[in-house]
């Protein structure tokens, strides 16, 4: 298997995420012609930044990215980035989708973002970190549990 981190200066990371853009009033707007054309702004956009694009999927009101980034860029950043990017050229290329949606605007707001987990998930990394004492005959000492809340 290929290594898929991204080597940097002072770091190796492999961040994964999911994302998902519905479309400004969830109008079936994307057809086949413009998600070719949705297809060539994200690969101009990965020429352009340092983010690759997996996997991209739609239905006419919304879209999905698998989509690979470096640790320095936040997903805030990043999906601003995609959504300003690909609202501009979607416009500029394709007029008549910027007289479906009114108000000048191609995406919602809001985007739903989750990280993938490549190798495993989290059960199985939180007990290669309590058993990486076993390797080296020291015990492992667990100082904090949380679960995972919404803010």
């Amino acid at each position: 298997m290929d290594d898929e981190h991204l080597y940097k200066s002072h770091d190796k990371t492999l961040l994964i995420y999911h994302l998902v853009f519905p479309l400004k009033y969830r109008k079936n707007v994307i057809t086949d012609e413009s998600g070719k054309t949705l297809t060539n702004v994200c690969e101009e956009i990965s020429e352009r930044y340092e983010i690759e694009f997996i996997e991209i999927g739609y239905e006419s009101n919304h879209v999905h990215f698998l989509v690979q980034s470096v640790s320095k860029m936040s997903v805030s950043k990043m999906v601003r980035t995609i959504k300003s990017i690909i609202a501009r050229e979607m416009f500029h290329l394709h007029p008549e989708i910027k007289s479906l949606l009114w108000g000048g605007s191609f995406w919602i707001s809001r985007f739903y973002a989750n990280t993938v987990g490549l190798y495993a998930v989290k059960e199985v990394i939180q007990k290669y970190v309590q058993n990486q004492s076993k390797e080296k005959e020291e015990e492992y000492k667990k100082i904090h549990s949380g679960q995972l809340k919404l803010f």
